[in-house]
C-alpha cells in the first residue's frame, strides 16, 4: 500500500513538473515575441527583458532551449554584471574587478 502511494506521488509530481516547464517555456517564448514586436530593425532588449531572463535562468533548468534572440552566455553575463554591481554598491564602491 505504501508503494502505491509513493507511485501516485511520483506520478503526480512528474505531471505537475512537466506542466510547470511547459508554462515557463510558453512564458519565455512570449517574452521573446514581445521583444521582436517592439523592435523594428535592431533588437532593443530593455532592462526588464534582462531581468526576466536572469530570473528565468535561476528558476527553470530548461531556459537555454527556449532562448532564441540572444545567446545563453549573454544572459549569464547579465547576471554576473548585476551581481558585481550589487556588491559594488553594498561595499560602497570599494570592490574591484
Amino acid at each position: 500500500m505504501r508503494n502505491l502511494f509513493l507511485l501516485a506521488y511520483v506520478c503526480l509530481r512528474a505531471v505537475l513538473k512537466e506542466r510547470r516547464d511547459l508554462s515557463l517555456e510558453n512564458l519565455a517564448l512570449r517574452q521573446q515575441l514581445a521583444v521582436l514586436k517592439r523592435s523594428q530593425t535592431r533588437l532593443k532588449i530593455k532592462q526588464r527583458d534582462r531581468v526576466f531572463w536572469i530570473w528565468l535562468s535561476r528558476t527553470w533548468s530548461g531556459w537555454r532551449a527556449a532562448l532564441i534572440i540572444v545567446k545563453p552566455t549573454t544572459v549569464v553575463g547579465w547576471h554576473r554584471r548585476g551581481f558585481k554591481l550589487y556588491w559594488t554598491k553594498l561595499l560602497g564602491g570599494t570592490a574591484t574587478g
